[in-house]
């Protein structure tokens, strides 16, 4: 991989990664909540606020940064639904429970837009076909959403054919992140970085240096969370998503983010011009199914060949940068008790923007007033 294009000093970092973000004290001493969330990406978040709103005192920790694993360092993208595509997932769930699973996104989708505007676009998105077995894959995608009153269009457009889904949209996510840590400071949440967490259990949740007695804990981590509880170690598989980004550029405009390959390649471009494309995690095998999120040769040279090659983009080349998210094997989350009075919230399949935030307020609801029409047709 050429130096120049390396951009070596900028390794790691992803291209949300602008501006100062908080600064949050360690945790240190033991301190008391009425519920202790682990983790601080957009699911934990989510149920912090909720939690808060709700009349808890709660307090969040946080291994790194807020945001500093895959909930700011993913693609970007604001979809409904699954990771399934929608007929699969009528095929795998059941039609009433697919369709239900879909309108919690919808709403859920609202929500977010509705919490922080300035960062939000809805244009849609686009499923583009590269295959003739593909489109029509996309065809019965098609018929399986209109059949439930579903938005979805065929397309046909410079960037190829396929489907527009109409609601979807980008976000810059760990932007949100920070916003959403500010909000709930500013309502009284206790939030601490860079306190790794070390056991937890009924008591509450040990740190390096502290602990947090409380009441009830939800972990509410994706990548990594069956090294935190080995209990989901038959449910989660952690694996490495890795990105690039551009310079800004006028070479080409995208107007809407884009899915192509069956989802296995995505990319979006930023209001700057500047082009974030990922994927190609299964061009390297079994190799990606590791928790070390460190860009790799053998993806990042895939990705460079599509953004040259095939979207016939030259701008340089300014971040390279992976994470950690985990997949189940029925492209289901999981949201689980998993010791009495532990929760746990994760294994997204890569989809985690709009599913994690809606679980993690409706993990709020359930444990606070015992409503648990957010989460229902997860649970099964």
């Amino acid at each position: 991989m050429p130096v120049a294009e390396d951009a070596l000093d900028e390794r790691g970092r992803s291209v949300w990664d602008v501006g100062p973000g908080p600064d949050l004290p360690r945790l240190e001493g033991t301190v008391d909540a009425d519920v202790c969330v682990v983790g601080l990406g957009g699911s934990g978040l989510a149920c912090v606020g909720e939690l808060g709103r709700l009349g808890a005192e709660v307090i969040g920790v946080e291994a790194g940064r807020v945001g500093g694993g895959a909930a700011g360092r993913n693609g970007g993208f604001l979809l409904a639904g699954l990771a399934p595509f929608y007929h699969e997932a009528v095929a795998r769930y059941g039609r009433a429970r697919a369709r239900a699973l879909y309108q919690l996104t919808l709403d859920e989708l609202d929500h977010i837009e509705s919490e922080t505007p300035s960062l939000i676009a809805r244009p849609g998105s686009l499923r583009i076909a590269e295959s003739d077995e593909e489109l029509a894959d996309c065809e019965v995608q098609l018929a399986a959403m209109r059949a439930d009153g579903l938005p979805a269009e065929r397309y046909v457009g410079s960037e190829g054919k396929g489907l527009l889904i109409p609601g979807d949209g980008t976000f810059q996510p760990l932007a949100r992140c920070r916003a959403l840590a500010a909000r709930a400071i500013a309502a009284g949440a206790r939030l601490f970085e860079r306190s790794p967490v070390t056991h937890v259990d009924a008591s509450g949740v040990r740190t390096e240096r502290g602990f947090v007695r409380a009441r009830q804990v939800v972990v509410a981590v994706d990548g990594c969370l069956e090294r935190l509880l080995p209990e989901l170690a038959s449910r989660v598989r952690t694996a490495r998503l890795q990105m690039l980004a551009t310079e800004p550029t006028t070479e080409v405009r995208f107007t809407r983010p884009v899915y192509a390959r069956w989802g296995y390649d995505y990319w979006q471009q930023r209001p700057d011009g500047a082009i974030a494309l990922g994927g190609a995690r299964d061009l390297a095998g079994e190799s990606e199914w590791t928790s070390n999120a460190t860009p790799t040769d053998v993806v990042q040279r895939a990705l460079e060949h599509r953004l040259r090659v095939q979207l016939g983009v030259h701008a340089a080349i300014s971040h390279r940068w992976a994470a950690s998210v985990s997949y189940t094997a029925d492209g289901l989350p999981v949201i689980a008790e998993v010791r009495p009075g532990v929760w746990a919230v994760g294994g997204y399949s890569g989809t985690g923007n709009v599913i994690g935030a809606l679980l993690g307020r409706g993990l709020a609801c359930w444990l606070r007033r015992g409503d648990d029409s957010l989460i229902r047709p997860f649970l099964g």
